[in-house]
């Protein structure tokens, strides 16, 4: 099973920016979908957004129009550009892809 590596979290002043990658253990060119979930303090897990083999992409609305997600299979990473970021994006953001979870990023937005 592909391993997940997650990174780029940090703190960020509204309005700023971050992008979050996701690194894979293995080629990530088989892998049909994979994406993003977030996960606020005493909140549910909560969709972001996910790219598909082809190259379709799913985005949540609360995040569309502000987040971008790509892939890149030669690096074997996913990436989560993130713009125009909010306190409620505050969250602990996770991707995932092959029935595999990484371990987590943490994403602070507050001034």
């Amino acid at each position: 099973q592909v391993q997940l590596v997650e990174s780029g979290g940090g703190l960020v002043q509204p309005g700023g920016s971050l992008r979050l990658s996701c690194a894979a253990s293995r080629s990530i060119s088989s892998i049909y979908r994979m994406g993003w979930y977030r996960q606020a303090p005493g909140k549910q897990r909560e969709y972001v957004a996910s790219i598909i083999r082809d190259g379709r992409i799913n985005y949540a609305d609360s995040v569309k129009g502000r987040f971008t997600i790509s892939r890149n299979n030669a690096e074997n990473t996913v990436y989560l550009q993130m713009n125009s970021l909010k306190p409620e994006d505050t969250a602990v953001y996770s991707c995932f892809g092959d029935s595999a979870w990484g371990q987590g990023t943490q994403v602070i937005v507050s001034s």
